[in-house]
C-alpha cells in the first residue's frame, strides 16, 4: 500500500481533498474521507460539490443512502461502504486500513505529532511505501 503524508499550510482540508478526488477518479478508482466531525463532513461534501465546476465529483455521506453507488464517499469510520480503494483520513487521524491500495493522511500544526509518530512507525511496516508532501509557495512538493 502506498501511503501519503501530506502537511496542510496554506491550503484548507477541503481543499485538498478537492484536489486528490478527481485525481482519484481519474485513475478509475473510488475515495472514502474519513473526518470524525460531522460539520466538517458535510464541508468536504459541499466542497467536493462546487470546487470544480468543470467537473463533477458526486459524493455521498454515510447515512444518507446509496453509499454503494457513490464514487466518493464521506464518513466517520475507514469503511469502504462504496467498495473504495483510495482513503483520505482528512481529521489527521491515522486509523489502520484494510484493503485499500492507497491512504493520505492530511495534517496540520494542531496533529503534526502524531503524524510524525505515524511516519515512524509506518516505516518498519513491510510492502508499505511512504511519500510526504509539503507545500512549497502553494505548490505541492515531495519531499520523502
Amino acid at each position: 500500500m502506498k501511503v501519503d503524508f501530506w502537511q496542510l499550510s496554506a491550503s484548507s482540508v477541503e481543499q485538498v481533498v478537492a484536489l486528490i478526488a478527481p485525481r482519484v477518479l481519474h485513475e478509475g478508482s473510488r475515495l472514502l474521507v474519513v473526518h470524525e466531525d460531522e460539520g466538517r463532513r458535510d464541508a468536504l461534501s459541499d466542497a467536493l460539490w462546487t470546487s470544480h465546476p468543470e467537473e463533477f465529483l458526486a459524493n455521498g455521506i454515510v447515512g444518507a443512502g446509496h453509499e454503494a453507488s457513490q464514487p466518493i464517499l464521506i464518513s466517520r469510520e475507514c469503511e469502504p461502504l462504496n467498495s473504495a480503494d483510495h482513503v483520505v483520513f482528512a481529521d489527521g487521524k491515522w486509523r489502520a486500513p484494510t484493503g485499500f491500495a492507497r491512504a493520505f493522511l492530511l495534517f496540520d500544526d494542531t496533529t503534526v505529532e502524531a503524524a510524525r509518530g505515524c511516519w515512524s512507525a509506518l516505516g518498519k511496516e513491510a510492502g508499505l511505501e511512504r511519500s510526504f508532501y509539503r507545500q512549497d509557495g502553494g505548490k505541492w512538493a515531495r519531499i520523502a
